[in-house]
């Protein structure tokens, strides 16, 4: 997603700093259905790798699966990799995430991951607070996390302070940040994913993430298990121009 011309602003933290304005639309432990479910997350990730056939079936191999027109056309044409997060509902926070690499003019999954998003679902007005994840396709330019680097092809800002989440988050949270990859919506590209400058303002929201799972939904992010997230680092490769798709199934299939 090309970042438009508004004026950059700054986001102004207090007391955490400027990372807990960026975190805050990711993981923070709120209200909604099935907090602090760490081990039903891990074992939603386990032996979930390979291609999902049922999740997004289509007829012609030239488009991503499941994608219809309106979102297939900002795809930037040298797209070679793209990440498909296919929602269940607009108003769930259970989704699917597939990869997709290019091969010649055919799309082909490379691999599928059971995954969380917003509790509250989707939106096409993303405003910070509202628990929904937002529709779109956005590229992905930024990597980092608690961990060492497991060899990202994305730029990687290792930090074991900075996306450590604060110590009041429950035990399910811990360890959401050992991976995270930054989506490009209301961010600038290019800067590690803690920078919380906001080009579009602070009421849309930003900090939003590709990251650790923790078995249910997120404030606007997108989880997965430790594995996918690793498969998903050492496969992203800049000079393919990666971009996630992402949304609901409805809106992702409109025309």
């Amino acid at each position: 997603m090309q970042i438009d011309s508004a004026r950059r602003t700054t986001v102004v933290v207090a007391a955490l700093g400027t990372l807990l304005a960026t975190l805050s639309a990711c993981g923070t432990a709120g209200p909604g259905p099935a907090r602090g479910h760490a081990a039903q997350g891990a074992a939603h990730g386990r032996g979930a790798q390979g291609p999902a056939p049922s999740s997004a079936p289509t007829t012609d191999p030239t488009r991503v699966p499941g994608v219809g027109p309106r979102l297939h056309r900002r795809i930037p044409a040298d797209s070679r990799q793209v990440v498909a997060v296919y929602g269940e509902d607009e108003h769930s926070a259970d989704s699917r995430v597939v990869l997709y690499t290019r091969q010649g003019t055919h799309w082909r999954p490379a691999g599928s991951w059971p995954a969380h998003n917003g509790r509250k679902g989707w939106t096409t007005d993303h405003h910070e607070g509202d628990q929904r994840s937002p529709v779109g396709v956005f590229t992905l330019s930024d990597a980092g996390g608690v961990l060492a680097d497991p060899g990202s092809g994305l730029p990687y800002d290792r930090d074991e302070r900075a996306y450590a989440p604060p110590p009041q988050w429950d035990a399910a949270h811990r360890h959401d940040f050992d991976y995270v990859i930054a989506i490009d919506y209301n961010r600038v590209k290019g800067t590690p994913p803690k920078d919380a400058t906001r080009p579009w303002g602070a009421d849309r929201g930003g900090g939003i993430w590709l990251h650790m799972d923790h078995g249910s939904g997120t404030s606007a992010c997108v989880s997965v298990s430790r594995q996918a997230m690793e498969s998903l680092l050492r496969t992203l490769d800049p000079a393919r121009d990666p971009v996630v798709v992402m949304g609901d199934r409805a809106s992702l299939s409109a025309g």
